[in-house]
Order: structure tokens, then sequence, then C-alpha cells
């Protein structure tokens, strides 16, 4: 799987609280052109780490060479009304008939094998978009278990948004291919994902939508609880195959 995706995995789950209250003190350039908006920074262990909110535990986290400088900022402009009328998905209908967490799950190792992601990064993906719901339909038109907008899956060469291999192949190659462009920066490519690649690019970085901000807090917060509960097994699998061997030896 992509190895370095720009984001440290495990600490971003408040973001929704700069959705809520957008009040940005700083604003943090990095090298490669973007800029960041954040409460605070700190350097912890050689790392940079930007807080996201008043508290320590939500934060994304730089190595020093990465970043070009730091300055105080008012606070960003009110999100534009779009912004606030725009869910981020409204269920048409019940999820399609057949298609299991099984199914899904084979769909999205399937994905994610093809573009090298992680198959609990798109899982958190299709959880924040539809819910599973193959049927889902936002308000602005965008459809299917990724919430593919018409004119995008037509780009990705998916013909039925409603059929779940399709979107999910199409989904999954969007991301891949907004992975790419922000340099595998995971923060901007969700951004991108939900606002539009042009409203990262205008603001150097996530745009100060609510909506925007809430939907890469919940993605990345629900990418985070899967990774420490596969972590968590992954530990006690290893725990319980140590002491079995143990106990083999008496």
């Amino acid at each position: 799987m992509r190895g370095n995706i720009f984001i440290t995995v495990g600490a971003l789950a408040a973001l929704a609280s700069l959705a809520a209250v957008a009040r940005a003190a700083e604003s943090v350039t990095l090298r490669n052109g973007f800029e960041m908006r954040c409460h605070h920074h700190t350097e912890v262990e050689g790392r940079v780490r930007l807080y996201l909110s008043a508290g320590e535990d939500s934060y994304i986290e730089f190595a020093p060479q990465e970043i070009a400088g730091v300055e105080q900022v008012p606070d960003p402009p009110a999100p534009p009304t779009f912004a606030e009328e725009s869910p981020i998905a409204s269920p048409a209908a019940s999820p399609a008939a057949g298609l299991s967490p099984a199914d899904l799950h084979e769909m999205l190792v399937k994905a994610g094998n093809d573009h090298n992601l992680d198959v609990d990064l798109l899982a958190s993906v299709v959880k924040a978009e539809s819910g599973g719901n193959a049927r889902a339909v936002s308000r602005a038109g965008a459809r299917g278990l990724m919430q593919l907008m018409p004119g995008t899956a037509a780009g990705l060469g998916v013909e039925d948004s409603f059929k779940p291999e399709q979107n999910v192949r199409g989904g999954t190659a969007y991301l891949d291919a907004l992975l790419t462009r922000y340099h595998d920066h995971l923060a901007l490519a969700l951004a991108a994902y939900n606002a539009g690649p042009e409203a990262v690019d205008k603001y150097n970085g996530i745009p100060p939508y609510r909506e925007t901000r809430a939907y890469v807090a919940r993605v990345i917060h629900e990418f985070n609880r899967r990774v420490h509960a596969r972590e968590a097994q992954a530990r006690q699998s290893v725990a319980s195959a140590a002491s079995s061997a143990g106990n083999g030896t008496r």
C-alpha cells in the first residue's frame, strides 16, 4: 500500500471542530507551495506539529524542512452558502439488493490493489460519502457508493454510477489521481474530492468551507479508527501465536 500518504495516522480526529468554528490562528506555508491553517504549532521530537484546535490531540505532522514559513492570520472568510446547503449524501433508496458487506469489501480490496491504496481508506471514504448505500444521491446530483458527479463519472469511464463495481472503480481512480496531484497529502486530496481541486488550489490548502472541513475530519477519523483496530488485531494475533508457541514447548 501507499506508504507515504502525507498525514499522521491516528492524529487528525477533530478537524470537525474547525468546521464548526473555523478559527485559524496561524497560516503555515509548505515548501510545496500549499498553505495550511492551524490553531497553533510546536516542535516535538524533531517534527513540527500543526494543531487543528486548541487541544493537543488533533494535528498534522511535518518534517521541519517541509515548512517554509509561519505567520499569524485573521479568521478565514465565512463559507459560501452553497457549501452550507450541500449535504454529503442523501440516500435516495435502500442499499442495492445483494450488496453485502463482504461483497463491498471485496470490491474495495480489488480497487485498492489496482491503485495501491489502503482498503481502510477507501472504506472510510465510502462510509462518509454514502454510508454504503449504492443508490445514494446527493442534492448536487452525486451518485452511488463514492458519490460521483455525472461529469466526473463520465470522465472516469463509469457508465452507471449506481453499479457498485463501476462506482468503486471510478471513485478509487479519482482519489488516486488526487493523491498524485497533491503529492500524497491525504487531507488535501480528500478536500479536493469533496470541494473540487479548483477550491483547494484557490486557497492553497483545505478550503474554509464548513462542509469540506467536516468531511475531511470524518474520513480521517474513520480511517484512523480502522487502522487502530487493524493494528490492535495484529498485535493480538502475534501475542496469541507467541502464547501458543510457548505452551507447545512445555
